[in-house]
């Protein structure tokens, strides 16, 4: 039986707040399987965005500890971690998170870089990928020039383009109209499912569900 591409074990979060310090995550443990599409939903302050951020290894729990492709982040240095995070993860952001200064192609071609794929690979590679996801025509374009839905679909080619094993969506519909939050949903299924890549989407949006495995629901920081 394979490994479970993510496993986290007893994750507490403790936020200092004065004399009444917030709890935001109690004991939460779950295994995500490789290949795996899951949609982790709660309303707002439920903890969802705070487990996917310590998931992915950017924020550190007060307790437990979180497996990643057998490699236990919540043991590693920051600095060990952004290296581990270059190499296996991608992250797509509610708010796009897209360069304002580079274009379309400019904001894809980039990971690829920070990975050491430079020049025509590169840029064939993003091309490709780009066009795949209806982009073709707004290739040099500069972020304030792309509709929301345009900058979130970038957002899905710059999280894609390097092939990492997991890729981690926090809210990725908030911004996005009925029409365009199914589109850019259905195309990051798509073609995660085509490469095997395991994803975790953070969202109190149940137009994702149809296209997710399996739902969990996180209340009051309880899986």
């Amino acid at each position: 039986m394979s490994q479970p591409a993510i496993r986290a074990q007893g994750i507490e979060m403790v936020y200092p707040n004065g004399a009444t310090p917030v709890h935001a995550l109690k004991g939460v443990s779950m295994e995500i399987a490789d290949g795996e599409i899951l949609l982790m939903m709660g309303p707002s302050g439920s903890g969802k965005t705070t487990l996917l951020f310590i998931l992915g290894g950017i924020l550190s729990p007060t307790a437990g500890r979180v497996m990643v492709r057998n490699v236990e982040i919540t043991t590693l240095d920051r600095r060990q971690k952004a290296r581990f995070r270059l190499k296996h993860l991608s992250f797509i952001f509610q708010d796009f998170n897209l360069f304002k200064a580079l274009t379309a192609r400019e904001n894809v071609e980039l990971v690829l870089q920070a990975r050491g794929v430079r020049g025509r690979p590169a840029r064939r590679q993003t091309e490709t990928l780009l066009e795949r996801l209806g982009m073709g025509r707004q290739l040099d374009r500069l972020p304030r020039d792309l509709s929301g839905g345009e900058k979130q679909r970038v957002a899905i080619a710059r999280a894609l383009v390097a092939e990492p094993d997991v890729v981690m969506a926090d809210e990725p519909t908030s911004a996005l109209d009925a029409e365009n939050g199914l589109a850019v949903t259905g195309l990051l299924g798509e073609l995660a499912a085509e490469r095997g890549t395991t994803v975790l989407i953070a969202s109190h949006d149940m137009r994702i569900a149809p296209f997710a495995n399996r739902i969990v629901q996180l209340n009051d920081g309880r899986l």
